[in-house]
């Protein structure tokens, strides 16, 4: 008798690729995936907000729904932090927390063949090594996700990741490389280091290995043509290492640097651990070394205690730097972050208002960056059909949605573009 499982994820890139990686798993014990009433559910969730612990209990809910005699294991940041929240929901089997996900496939076979005889297991680690959760098959076409790093030492105020994911844990160098080779054969050409806080790779190690010696690495891998970085901490740019970066001929000109806020006040009050005059300096090398860089940043409005003040010196930066993208998001009260606890929490409609500010200077700048494409050649890796009819689609080394007129173009092979035109923010250009 076929043994079936679904997955249900939430958040961010680094729980997407956990669950793909505990899919294949699953798959490699004999369970097929089966979308509604599953044998097994797992749910993998986020903390991020408080919005992310309700969503994680509506999944759970909606779970045992489909299926009430089905084992409901749930794993990740959620259930790291409030494990006995996730214990009183009715009908949860398995718990286990942000580190310790390859386990869940032993408990539910466990439950299984004995779920009268087994109690409620709760499995919430807090083991401070590397779980090495690989991916052989991803969804993905072109662009393989490959985490390299875990947890966070940074403390913002108003984020709870350190305490749902730990202390910075690295993978090491020969794992990332061999699936890195894994991924070059399996077709991929773009690889995407991804993990919870990537600039503080090697932190751990304490031997001097950093961010910059595994890109060099898998760099040298036959077939992996590119390399992207996802979201970086400012302070770890360097001179060195973006000319290190840019040695490798194949790490993409795209920088995600979180800025938070264009306020010393506001970014002292976050305990970031830089300040604006910090932020542009590594911008401006950016720039100096990738003259073409796509520089995307997220932003928060509302922080507590900021002022009317503190909004326009965010919006002042804002236009000074002028990002490529610009994600904006209105401060939420975070329960058991110091931010919660803050005097000066911002009105819901000055939120609204500051948001608005903040999304006419973005909607400018990106269509100054787009503009600034025309007339350039870019390197642009095709992925699929784009949403205007006739054309194909993908993504330049600066992480700009190019469109082509030409259907037949093959999928995962790059060709130089000449930028033409803008439409739907997004361009249109030619094959070189």
């Amino acid at each position: 008798m076929k043994k079936t499982f679904n997955i249900l994820t939430l958040g961010c890139k680094v729980n997407q690729y956990e669950s793909e990686a505990v899919e294949e798993i699953f798959e490699s014990r004999g369970f097929e995936r089966q979308e509604k009433n599953a044998d097994v559910y797992v749910i993998n969730t986020c903390t991020v907000t408080n919005m992310s612990d309700r969503k994680s209990r509506q999944m759970i809910s909606r779970a045992r729904k489909d299926n009430p005699d089905a084992i409901i294991a749930v794993m990740g940041c959620y259930s790291q932090v409030k494990p006995e929240d996730v214990a009183k929901i009715e009908g949860v089997d398995i718990i286990l927390g942000s580190r310790n996900k390859e386990e869940v496939v032993d408990l539910c076979e466990d439950m299984l063949q004995n779920k009268e005889a087994i109690d409620q297991i709760i499995s919430v680690s807090e083991e401070k090594t590397f779980e090495d959760l690989q991916i052989s098959n991803q969804t993905e076409m072109t662009r393989a996700y490959m985490k390299i790093q875990d947890g966070c030492n940074m403390y913002c105020s108003y984020c709870l990741i350190p305490y749902a994911r730990g202390n910075v844990v690295s993978r090491p160098m020969e794992s990332i490389v061999k699936e890195a080779e894994r991924l070059a054969e399996n077709g991929f050409k773009e690889i995407v280091l991804t993990g919870i806080h990537v600039a503080s790779y090697g932190k751990d190690f304490k031997n001097g290995t950093s961010l910059i010696d595994v890109i060099e690495n898998v760099a040298k891998v036959e077939g992996i043509e590119r390399i992207r970085l996802s979201s970086m901490e400012p302070r770890h740019i360097t001179r060195d290492f973006l000319d290190r970066m840019k040695a490798t001929e194949k790490a993409c000109d795209h920088f995600h640097l979180s800025l938070q806020s264009g306020s010393d006040d506001v970014l002292k009050a976050m305990n970031r651990k830089y300040d604006t005059s910090i932020f542009k300096e590594k911008i401006d090398l950016i720039r100096e070394v990738f003259p073409n860089a796509g520089l995307t940043t997220d932003i928060i409005v509302g922080f507590p205690g900021e002022t009317d003040e503190n909004h326009k010196e965010t919006m002042d930066f804002v236009k000074i730097i002028k990002f490529a993208k610009t994600h904006l998001f209105k401060y939420s009260k975070r329960d058991g972050t110091k931010a919660a606890t803050m005097k000066g929490q911002v009105n819901g409609n000055i939120k609204k208002e500051r948001l608005k500010d903040l999304e006419a200077i973005e909607k400018i700048n990106r269509e100054e960056f787009l503009e600034k494409q025309i007339g350039k050649t870019l390197s642009v890796l095709f992925e699929e059909k784009s949403d205007l009819a006739g054309f194909k689609s993908g993504y330049s080394t600066n992480y700009l949605r190019v469109n082509v007129e030409d259907e037949t173009l093959p999928s995962n092979e790059i060709y130089d573009v000449i930028i033409t035109g803008i439409e739907n923010d997004e361009l249109i250009g030619e094959i070189r």
